[in-house]
């Protein structure tokens, strides 16, 4: 039985979306937004070998939503058999820790929680009121990338701060990218023909936003994303981790306000900020080539995720698989060569050959006789999002 699922993933002035079976091999449609609410908008979407392109003008997510039902209706596949709307939705807090089926209560929930995630929950809000608008007979779903990590235990999501600001604000560690860490976290599971219940597992999720879980018998026990998704590794334009004291510094000593701390901590630091690249194929051409900035930004950013690694071994009490995921993780041969081989006392031996392969397909890349598997394990947040989004219908 067909059971398509439409995906929303809103941005503040774009939307991608996915139509797609969880039963079958890939999407049927897919297709990006971009330019809401500027002057020119522009619409693209696939199906199969097809392409189709808009230049328009949308003025919120209600038009762009509704230019994306109508591309459906001119080009195709017919949306008359979708069966719900799935909605990826940063930030749950601490009330959504599962996929919720979308109503009145849910959304007001989610106006509370903007103050947690300000640039990504509203747009996720505005797609929901929209794709309610132009789809009001199908059920929609929230699925969110916070909830993976709701099991994490209260010394692993409390900061030591004053308890009394903490419990006013819901000041904790929440975690992110939780979609992609429980669908690989499982593969992986499938690839080694074990069950998740008897591994401990970390999982690398390095795009140009990143994070790092540790997985103890499927149960997510630490993440390396905070209160917000600045926290943890060095990412494309991001910081991570850094002393929040270099707030009050720049504050006092540079004449800054926290508007101008927050931008350079999210958009101008991280591997920008380190070298001025963003995208790995440069930095790692840059680095072959001699230059000095991008050798260094490599050499933070292995040592950064090195540490987070050993610290979640100690976590976890043992490790049976180190797991990479996304454009990072996934396709970056040389950082996975350079974190490996960093691990060796762990009794990761990597397999330089298998390592160097390309592939869509989950793989080894540690020799038979390693103590700890590595793997690369392509995500499919999408995949995942619509398996959820059928669960919760059923």
């Amino acid at each position: 039985m067909s059971q398509p699922i439409l995906l929303l993933n809103c941005g503040s002035s774009s939307i991608k979306y996915q139509l797609l079976d969880p039963a079958e091999e890939g999407p049927r449609a897919v297709g990006i937004v971009q330019r809401i609410g500027l002057e020119s908008s522009t619409i693209d979407h696939e199906v199969g070998d097809l392409e189709f392109h808009e230049d328009t003008h949308f003025a919120d997510h209600t038009e762009a939503v509704a230019a994306v039902v109508k591309m459906f209706t001119d080009h195709g596949p017919s949306l008359d058999d979708v069966v719900a709307v799935g909605h990826r939705t940063v930030h749950g807090g601490s009330t959504f820790v599962e996929s919720v089926l979308i109503d009145d209560e849910v959304v007001a929930k989610l106006v509370e929680l903007s103050g947690l995630a300000p640039l990504h929950n509203p747009p996720a809000i505005a797609g929901i009121r929209a794709a309610e608008e132009v789809l009001p007979n199908v059920p929609h779903v929230a699925i969110f990338d916070t909830a993976f990590f709701s099991t994490l235990p209260a010394e692993a999501y409390t900061y030591a701060i004053d308890s009394e600001v903490t419990e006013k604000y819901g000041i904790r560690k929440y975690g992110f990218h939780g979609t992609s860490h429980r669908y690989v976290s499982r593969r992986a599971a499938e690839f080694l023909g074990r069950p998740i219940e008897d591994l401990k597992v970390i999982v690398c999720h390095l795009g140009n936003g990143a994070s790092i879980s540790a997985v103890d018998g499927g149960v997510a026990v630490e993440t390396s994303m905070g209160l917000t998704p600045l926290q943890g590794l060095v990412m494309g334009t991001r910081s991570g981790d850094v002393d929040p004291g270099l707030h009050t510094f720049l504050v006092r000593e540079g004449g800054w306000n926290i508007d101008e701390v927050d931008t350079m901590l999210n958009k101008r630091s991280g591997m920008l900020g380190l070298c001025g690249y963003t995208d790995m194929r440069d930095v790692e051409a840059q680095n072959n080539a001699g230059n000095e900035r991008t050798r260094l930004a490599l050499d933070i950013y292995v040592h950064r995720l090195v540490s987070y690694i050993g610290s979640y071994y100690a976590v976890l009490g043992g490790l049976d698989a180190i797991v990479f995921t996304a454009g990072v993780g996934e396709n970056a041969s040389p950082v996975r060569a350079a974190v490996l081989n960093r691990l060796r006392h762990f009794g990761l031996e990597l397999d330089d050959a298998a390592n160097a392969v390309r592939s869509k397909q989950p793989r080894a890349i540690s020799t038979p006789d390693s103590a700890v598997a590595a793997l690369v394990v392509p995500t499919n947040e999408e995949l995942a999002m619509a398996q959820e989004t059928l669960a919760i219908i059923s």
